[in-house]
């Protein structure tokens, strides 16, 4: 018996020793580092096989250059441009995104960029509809005859 009271007492003890907690560890962000004027951009109707771009503009605001390390999409028919050079302090750059599809439907990307000295990408959306070349011209024919 005087085993097992032991043998409980020894369980209770590690017990509490793996229930403290640990401090919670900083999660460095890298809208500590940099600020968009936008986060997401929707192109609205455009013509199927047309590429457009637009520019995702941001601010160095931490206190030493940041380095945009990558920028991604999550799929080949986005194509974002990232800037080469360390962004200085209190400097803008852009990440250019690049949109061109085969497929007509809506559409909805993302776009990745990895900050350096922060684990976690940030996102950037882009969303729009493509419609064939017969769809836009009507759409272009409404719009135009909405204006007079």
């Amino acid at each position: 018996m005087k085993s097992f009271v032991l043998a409980f007492a020894a369980l209770l003890v590690t017990a509490g020793v793996f229930a403290q907690t640990a401090p919670a560890a900083t999660v460095v962000k890298a809208s500590s580092y940099v600020k968009f004027k936008e986060l997401s951009h929707d192109f609205g109707k455009i013509k199927q096989n047309s590429p457009v771009t637009y520019n995702f503009v941001f601010t160095n605001i931490s206190d030493k250059p940041v380095v945009i390390e990558s920028a991604t999409a999550s799929c080949g028919c986005t194509t974002p441009v990232k800037p080469e050079a360390p962004v200085g302090k209190g400097k803008e750059d852009k990440i250019t995104a690049g949109f061109n599809a085969a497929a007509a439907g809506p559409f909805n990307k993302i776009i990745y960029i990895k900050v350096a000295g922060v684990d976690q990408p940030m996102e950037l959306k882009i969303t729009g509809e493509v419609l064939n070349a017969e769809d836009y011209a009507k759409f272009e024919k409404e719009k135009g005859n909405k204006k007079g």
